[in-house]
């Protein structure tokens, strides 16, 4: 006895994914070289930016996260970036992977917190918007009968938060971000608080 799984949806709804944040950056690189005549605008390298964020906890739960970034400063409080997100889950004997990419948005509406309030406190305020493609295993998240071995679900999450400057280029990010459309997996909790930097 043979069993097969259907993993065309999944590999379609990878292929959208990839294709959406290719145009994303090809968009951004655009509008970056379009600037680049410009004297005021700094040079494509001193734009680009990279990090992430990575999770750990262990005990009756485990749970390993694994997510970096590369992004671009389309303007200078406009950044938008993408990449892939691995995540491990253990709950007692039970295990699973999860994986797949994100893309975001990030819009600086106070660069200097201190402007506003005069507290010494050099902070900038932003928004986010994301959008999150994970591949979850069916095992572990539905019930049976299965109809492929994986699946594919898309999250797009908004807010805001803090980024505190730690050095020329990094910064650590503070964000609380909600889920509006989720699936109902248990995947996020709103609010999902979030801890990454930039460099």
């Amino acid at each position: 006895m043979m069993i097969r799984f259907d993993t065309g949806s999944a590999v379609r709804s990878v292929t959208r994914y990839i294709l959406l944040v290719t145009i994303l950056v090809f968009i951004s690189f655009s509008i970056s070289y379009s600037q680049e005549a410009r004297r005021d605008v700094p040079p494509l390298k001193e734009r680009l930016f990279y990090g992430g964020s990575f999770g750990l906890q262990f005990g009756t739960i485990t749970d390993i996260q694994f997510s970096p970034i590369i992004g671009i400063w389309i303007f200078p409080r406009l950044g938008v970036a993408a990449g892939p997100n691995y995540r491990f889950y253990k709950l007692y004997k039970d295990r699973t992977t999860i994986y797949g990419g994100r893309s975001y948005l990030q819009f600086i509406f106070l660069r200097d917190l201190n402007t506003v309030l005069p507290l010494g406190i050099h902070s900038s305020l932003f928004l986010h918007a994301e959008y999150e493609a994970l591949s979850l295993e069916s095992a572990f998240f539905r019930l049976p009968p299965y109809d492929s071995e994986r699946f594919m679900t898309n999250t797009i999450l908004t807010g805001g938060g803090f980024s505190q400057q730690i050095g020329r280029r990094a910064a650590l990010n503070f964000m609380f971000l909600w889920a509006l459309n989720d699936s109902g997996y248990g995947i996020y909790s709103n609010p999902e608080i979030r801890v990454g930097f930039v460099f």
